[in-house]
Parts: C-alpha cells; sequence; structure tokens
C-alpha cells in the first residue's frame, strides 16, 4: 500500500510539474508575443517617420530647384542691367 501511494505522489508530482512547465511556457510565449507585437509598432512609427522625412527631403530638393532656377534668371538680369548701365556710361563720357 505505502508503495502504490508513493507511485501516486510521484504521478502526481510529474503531472503538477508538467501544468506548472505549460502554463509558464504559455506565460513566457505571451510575453514574447506582446514584446513582438511592440517592436513591430514602434518600427512601424519608426518607418512612418522616416517616410515623412524623405517626402519633406523631396520638397526640399523641388525647392531648391526652383530657387536655382531662380538665381540663374536674376543673374542673367543682373548681366543685361550691367550691360546697359555700361553702354549708358560710355555715351554719357563721350557726350560729356
Amino acid at each position: 500500500m505505502t508503495i502504490e501511494i508513493g507511485l501516486l505522489i510521484a504521478v502526481f508530482s510529474l503531472l503538477i510539474s508538467y501544468l506548472a512547465y505549460s502554463l509558464n511556457k504559455t506565460k513566457e510565449l505571451k510575453t514574447d508575443s506582446k514584446e513582438s507585437a511592440e517592436l513591430k509598432a514602434e518600427l512601424g512609427y519608426i518607418r512612418k517617420g522616416v517616410d515623412d522625412i524623405r517626402i519633406d527631403l523631396k520638397a526640399n530638393e523641388r525647392q531648391m530647384i526652383v530657387l536655382g532656377e531662380r538665381i540663374t534668371r536674376v543673374e542673367e538680369s543682373s548681366k543685361q542691367a550691367h550691360k546697359r548701365l555700361d553702354a549708358l556710361e560710355k555715351e554719357m563720357n563721350y557726350n560729356g
């Protein structure tokens, strides 16, 4: 009878150990899943931020191109104005 009780206690202990292991494994999986979900969410926020930066960078590049074109036009206009001023100056010196 004591052998049967000892055997019963051993089987019961094994069952409790297995259930505890299963419970801890489930909790660990839930924790890992939660951490994984948080990491994915954070990566999503980072990806969105990078995309926003790219959009802003493209807009800035377009503005730089427009400003470059405007500067070129201003330089050309300035060059023409200098030519006209030089011509006026020569005319005034010639007449003067």
